[in-house]
């Protein structure tokens, strides 16, 4: 249940939609299991988070949906083996090789023809609305994969109220920082994975895997012009991860002390509701803990909803 990667955007004041409604905007986008163009190799759509729900999980104020994609699997390789086949048919008709047109031509007919009995990947994605808080977060691990879902999610919604979330300090300064201070981070320990890299184009990294940096090497190498672009912390003992310099948490882990509070349900469906009720508290708390410590949120005035390509280029 828990997510792994947090992609984290601000859902603006101006969001409405109750359950029902999101679930309406959606429904025309829905994962058909049917494919109507068999020729596509990849396709996009809203599947329901529990074979028992609609394609929006409800629970007091806080929406869950997933986006499934589907990749059709046929490598070059096949589709260069069929044309050679096709091409050397021809020749053997017509008496001479096919032309570079007539090449372009055959792989697009051997790869339509192939496509339909090709194998398929399926890859789910998790997207959590927290609508009393004001959160839009994406459990991807890359900006191509939220950038897809944000993208659907604008054309099933206009306006798209949903907007990057902006810090006020740099999270690069600031882990920087709590690596040679003293002073403790509120809330937060720093834990045994870093990253230190040279600010300078084309220089090195550092990285430090089940190791504590030393004082005395996080000085040295920001003396030589790095700074902490990964950090691994710990949550009030509760949940642990990985900040980056853009402000993406990586690797989140509920720890031992929460393993506890969830294991109280009698079946599955209610486990899944105690999960979701959990993982959504203490990433709430988390998130809120973590803008203060970055500076707070900046706000930065807009006229009206960005669009889903803005959102994207940001």
């Amino acid at each position: 249940m828990w997510f792994k990667n947090l992609r984290v955007f601000r859902l603006l004041p101006t969001w409405s939609l109750s359950a029902q409604e999101l679930e309406d905007a959606l429904s025309p986008q829905a994962f058909a299991k049917e494919q109507e163009n068999k020729s596509a190799m990849q396709r996009l759509g809203w599947v329901p988070v529990r074979d028992d729900r609609g394609l929006v999980y409800a629970q007091d104020g806080q929406y869950l949906i997933a986006l499934r994609s589907e990749k059709k699997l046929l490598p070059t390789s096949v589709i260069n083996q069929f044309a050679q086949d096709k091409a050397q048919a021809m020749e053997e008709q017509q008496g001479y090789k096919p032309g570079k047109r007539q090449m372009k031509e055959i792989k697009e007919q051997v790869t339509d023809e192939l496509l339909p009995r090709a194998f398929s990947l399926y890859r789910d994605t998790r997207v959590w609305i927290d609508t009393k808080n004001h959160w839009l977060v994406v459990d991807a691990g890359s900006s191509a994969k939220s950038d897809e879902v944000l993208g659907l999610l604008a054309k099933a919604i206009e306006p798209f109220p949903v907007e990057p979330l902006l810090v006020q300090q740099s999270p690069a300064a600031c882990m920087t920082s709590w690596l040679v201070d003293a002073e403790p981070i509120e809330g937060f320990s720093i834990d045994q994975d870093a990253e230190l890299a040279s600010t300078q184009t084309g220089g090195g990294k550092i990285r430090y895997v089940r190791e504590s940096v030393a004082l005395d090497d996080a000085q040295k190498h920001i003396q030589e012009g790095k700074q902490c672009t990964r950090l691994a912390m710990t949550w009030n003992d509760r949940v642990s991860f990985v900040l980056t310099d853009s402000f993406d948490i990586k690797r989140i882990t509920p720890l031992d002390v929460l393993q506890g509070e969830a294991n109280t349900a009698q079946n599955e469906a209610e486990q899944f509701d105690a999960d979701f009720a959990l993982m959504t508290g203490e990433i709430n708390g988390l998130l809120a803990n973590l803008v203060q410590v970055l500076g707070g949120e900046r706000v930065e005035q807009q006229s009206s909803a960005p669009s889903g390509a803005e959102l994207q280029a940001a």
